[in-house]
């Protein structure tokens, strides 16, 4: 298995990398969950909030950091 936790985390870390570069190659967006939020975030590196309404109406809005 893995030696000790900082193993893994330098693992899961190149693992995302490697994903978020082959997405944006591919020229797809990324879902992810950031701060209880929903986020995408498309091949140019554009960050869109995620929000559902009480409809159930999804809706994307601009996000910062």
């Amino acid at each position: 298995m893995f030696e000790n936790r900082e193993q893994l985390q330098e693992i899961l870390k190149k693992a995302n990398q490697h994903a978020r570069k082959r997405a944006k190659e591919s020229g797809v967006s990324i879902y992810y969950i950031k701060g209880n939020k929903r986020i995408r975030e498309d091949a140019e590196g554009n960050k869109f909030e995620i929000v559902f309404d009480a409809t159930g109406r999804r809706q994307e809005f601009e996000y910062h950091e």
